[in-house]
């Protein structure tokens, strides 16, 4: 859904500071009385002491620290290595466990309101009836002008078993309509689509590696029927990485036992190799990994794993290039350090991490350059294919999405079919509509005259011309309210032209794992 996948790049630079490869406290080393370390800090503490006395307002505990010093010396350092104060450093652990206390939706900052994206099917909040396009006006009596969608989340989390009063403003009712709802553990999905795109042709969305991905994919996988499996489209766009060992876990279950997945190698620690421990289970049908430029860290070590092993035939665009562990130290009042200590070489040895010297972070994090590449960092696949390391993981086949053009981009830009849907559904009781709905031509002629009424420019010929891309973004956007937020991802999926392309490269993959077998046998006949 574009509405939804423009927040993703603005959301990314948040999320890979929250992700990391390794997950564990280690202790400093205590430096020499007179090393140029322990000098530097007597300045900074002389320079701190004299700003607290002397500023001409008064100082907060934590500014210049949480704010400046430690985020300031960690940006001189690289793009990733994070200060977490305590609100974040809860969040990190948070993200990393799958789950939260809470109502269980999702919700975003519209035009200074905070309104209703979607709730998750199943979770309180879906359950008490909750629908996309609701603004949120009060929770617990708090109104919620002024506060941005961050700090209603957080108004809305709470304890398990507590209840929430949330007051919402509605299309088509002529009062708030109030929620009194019990709080329960949401438990997000990090595999939330798993089904059969054809006969035999599998789907997998892989959105993060938290703790529980790999055995969540082996439970979807299993659930498909794995057997019946004649190729597999694995889809990591969008996916900022997460956990290293869950990765490592993903990536094995497709390579043969004791496979190299990734090595990590850095000044403070040894160096260190992951195989596939429990390797061999899913070797028979072809898969295509679907990447684009932020597909990063722990997905990057995914597809380059299944790359180097012609596993896995790669569609999309040149992944992000984060290649650098982050490990993390718990530090006093509840705050933590996300410190790069190594870097990702894939099986064949090439370097994930794309160069970030020279460039602004703001470059780096919105990676307009897919072409970079260190021809000095050359190595080949188990079969012979070139690679290159130093900028990602370049797709063995490019895909370049489709542009919208003017009118498409206007109505994605003017949320229309968000809003066209919240009408739809405000002026009725009932959100269900039948099984395979799709939008005749009343429901595209009301959101024609909708869109006239909402005074978007357009000419009728364009309405024409996007007539059929126009209903299947009102499939996807109804479906929502209608079927539930996964209903509605499958829908989009289905439409989705690059899935249908990674569909069209299956025989590519297949061809991978043709060779592979080829080259084996000779192997052994020698």
């Amino acid at each position: 859904m574009p509405s939804r996948r423009s927040l993703i790049a603005s959301a990314f630079i948040f999320l890979c500071s929250l992700t990391a490869g390794l997950f564990h406290a280690r202790s400093a080393h205590a430096s020499e009385p007179d090393d140029p370390i322990r000098q530097n800090v007597k300045l900074f503490t002389k320079v701190y002491d004299l700003v607290e006395q002397n500023f001409a307002d008064p100082v907060k505990p934590d500014q210049g620290i949480y704010t400046g010093a430690i985020p300031g010396m960690l940006r001189e350092l690289d793009p990733h290595s994070s200060f977490f104060d305590p609100k974040e450093y809860r969040a990190l652990k948070e993200d990393q466990s799958g789950h939260y206390f809470g109502i269980g939706m999702t919700v975003q900052q519209r035009d200074g309101r905070t309104v209703v994206v979607a709730p998750f099917v199943g979770s309180p909040a879906y359950n008490a009836g909750l629908r996309p396009g609701d603004v949120i006006v009060e929770v617990n009596d708090r109104k919620t002008e002024g506060l941005t969608s961050i700090e209603v989340a957080d108004l809305l989390k709470g304890t398990k078993g507590t209840p929430v009063q949330v007051k919402v403003a509605r299309e088509g009712a002529d009062a708030p309509v109030i929620f009194n709802i019990i709080r329960d553990e949401i438990a997000r999905s990090s595999v939330p689509d798993a089904f059969w795109l054809k006969p035999g042709i599998a789907y997998i969305k892989i959105e993060e590696f938290n703790d529980d991905t790999a055995q969540e994919m082996i439970d979807k996988l299993k659930k498909l029927g794995e057997k019946n499996i004649q190729g597999l489209v694995l889809d990591l766009r969008d996916n900022p990485g997460g956990l290293l060992m869950e990765g490592v876990d993903t990536a094995g279950h497709f390579l043969k036992k004791n496979e190299v997945v990734v090595s990590h190698r850095g000044r403070a620690q040894p160096n260190k190799t992951y195989t596939a421990e429990n390797g061999g289970t899913a070797t028979n049908y072809p898969i295509v990994v679907v990447v684009d430029r932020m597909t990063a860290s722990a997905a990057e070590i995914v597809s380059g794993a299944l790359q180097d092993h012609d596993r896995a035939w790669i569609l999309g665009e040149t992944t992000f290039g984060k290649g650098l562990v982050q490990t993390v130290f718990p530090l006093t009042e509840g705050t933590g350090l996300a410190l790069t200590t190594a870097h990702y070489y894939t099986p064949s040895g090439r370097l994930i991490q794309r160069d970030y010297s020279n460039i602004s972070f703001l470059d780096y994090y919105y990676h307009t350059n897919l072409e970079l590449k260190n021809t000095q960092d050359v190595k080949m696949t188990d079969s012979g294919r070139t690679v290159y390391g130093g900028g990602g993981i370049t797709a063995d086949q490019k895909y370049t999405a489709p542009k919208l053009d003017k009118f498409e981009a206007a109505l994605v830009r003017k949320y229309a079919f968000y809003d066209f849907s919240a009408k739809f559904f405000g002026a009725r009781h009932d959100t269900r509509l039948p099984e395979n709905w799709q939008p005749d031509d009343h429901v595209l002629a009301d959101f024609q005259s909708f869109l006239h009424q909402s005074k978007v420019d357009f000419a009728d010929a364009d309405f024409d011309k996007d007539r059929d891309w126009i209903r299947e973004q009102l499939r996807t956007e109804m479906y929502v309210t209608a079927f539930g937020v996964d209903e509605s991802r499958k829908v989009a999926i289905e439409q989705d032209p690059e899935i249908k392309d990674a569909i069209d490269a299956l025989p590519s993959a297949q061809a991978l794992l043709n060779t592979a077998k080829k080259m084996l046998v000779e192997r052994l006949g020698h």
